[in-house]
């Protein structure tokens, strides 16, 4: 990992210092992107087949999962994984369900009453990362809030296997959660199918999930090209530790490590006051790197990764929300004295023992978040991700009469006489 002193570092090298490594590659990754789209929009199922083959490795007659491949999954899963899984949406159920909103009346003038009345998106696609490793927690996260939201056709899309099968682990959760159709297809084609549709894909209305850049980057072109809405961007992932000299130093590590293992073009930074807990912690990662399996995957992440001293604990939170971090792990004394401080980030952990792998699975808080600074103004998916709001209001004639004075001013200031001829007849008619 880097290590930098914060005070040193003038404006150029601060902003260098919090890019993401993705940042580096966009203009490439935005190009190939646009290509991969067009090839499906255009010729479908055929492309699709085409492009699984060149990045999965696997030609598939069919990408539909069928119920022989949802039977094999549940035999292959133990008992254990299923306890756990259902265990964690019965949790991601419970904390989504009691921030569910609810409609509402209020009359604002006599004689007028508004509303708002909400409503599931009909058609959502759910996409669940499976590159390096399978990620059944993530159609947990995705698949329990469009339930709870009622959507009535619920499309999910995982990569293949190199023997042409999909995950078990995350077909067994697609179907604890209701999932109504699953497909085996992946990366930035998964999310092509979705928005575009094909002979065998449905088109959907929203697409939903993380995913690596080039995930990222397919969501938000369909979404500028108005084939489909997306949830957020949610690209590789990310964690910002904010670290006292109290801190836990095998903790800290251990969460930094936690997030460099999802991919190289994750990123994980450490921002202390206190040298020796930096100083610490660099060493801690090797001895811990020695023993995970993904250090390859790891060490790759950490190599954009950053350790900076910090003069107090106020610049490390200025610094944190110039960043927006997908995840915010503050490692201090009293952590929830510091939560005032917190301006943007997509997800909060507490204290020593609230690492960020609870959110991952099962505290029930949603790990589908935004990243790349989307955090600044975007917010992690919720059953409000699923759902339309639809405002409704009507006037009686005591209504019109009351308000429709107002109307007809404002209209007037802005020249649209045939607004304030659409009141200005009411009002006599009443």
């Amino acid at each position: 990992m880097n290590r930098l002193e914060w005070a040193s570092l003038d404006e150029a090298r601060r902003r260098d210092a919090l890019t993401r490594p993705v940042q580096v590659v966009a203009q490439r990754t935005r190009d190939q992107v646009a290509a991969l789209l067009a090839d499906v929009r255009e010729r479908g199922d055929a492309a699709l087949r085409e492009i699984t083959a060149r990045f999965d490795g696997v030609e598939l007659a069919s990408f539909e999962v069928t119920e022989a491949e949802f039977a094999a999954a549940e035999a292959a899963v133990g008992d254990e994984l299923k306890t756990a899984m259902r265990e964690a949406a019965a949790r991601i159920e419970a904390f989504h369900k009691a921030g569910m909103a609810k409609p509402y009346s209020v009359e604002t003038a006599p004689g007028v009453v508004c509303e708002r009345m909400i409503r599931p998106i009909a058609r959502v696609g759910l996409y669940v990362p499976a590159g390096s490793a399978p990620l059944p927690s993530t159609a947990l996260m995705l698949g329990v809030p469009a339930r709870l939201a009622g959507c009535r056709e619920v499309v999910l899309c995982t990569p293949p296997r190199k023997d042409g099968s999909a995950d078990p682990a995350v077909l067994v959760a697609a179907r604890l959660t209701g999932a109504t159709r699953v497909f085996k297809l992946g990366g930035a084609q998964a999310v092509a199918a979705l928005a575009f549709g094909s002979d065998s894909v449905p088109k959907v209305d929203k697409i939903f999930g993380p995913g690596n850049s080039y995930v990222t980057e397919a969501k938000q072109q369909v979404a500028q090209a108005g084939a489909a809405a997306i949830d957020m961007p949610a690209g590789p992932s990310e964690v910002l530790v904010i670290a006292d000299a109290g801190a836990n130093v095998a903790f800290v590590a251990a969460d930094l490590l936690s997030q460099a293992e999802h991919g190289p073009d994750s990123q994980v930074l450490l921002l202390s006051d206190d040298a020796a807990l930096l100083d610490a912690v660099e060493t801690e990662i090797e001895t811990q790197l020695a023993a995970l399996p993904r250090a390859d995957i790891a060490r790759q992440a950490l190599a954009a990764s950053r350790l900076v001293r910090v003069q107090d604990l106020e610049q490390a939170f200025a610094i944190s929300n110039a960043y927006a971090p997908e995840h915010l792990i503050l490692a201090l004394r009293e952590p929830r004295a510091w939560l005032g401080q917190v301006e943007a980030a997509g997800s909060v952990f507490l204290g020593d023992y609230t690492p960020e792998a609870l959110g991952d699975y099962c505290s029930g808080t949603n790990h589908v978040l935004p990243t790349s600074g989307a955090a600044r103004a975007y917010s992690g998916v919720s059953v409000a991700s699923f759902q339309n709001f639809v405002s409704v209001q009507s006037a009686s004639r005591e209504g019109i009469a009351a308000i429709g004075g107002c109307a007809y001013t404002l209209a007037r200031a802005e020249s649209l006489d045939a607004h304030a001829n659409a009141v200005a007849l009411r009002m006599e008619a009443a």
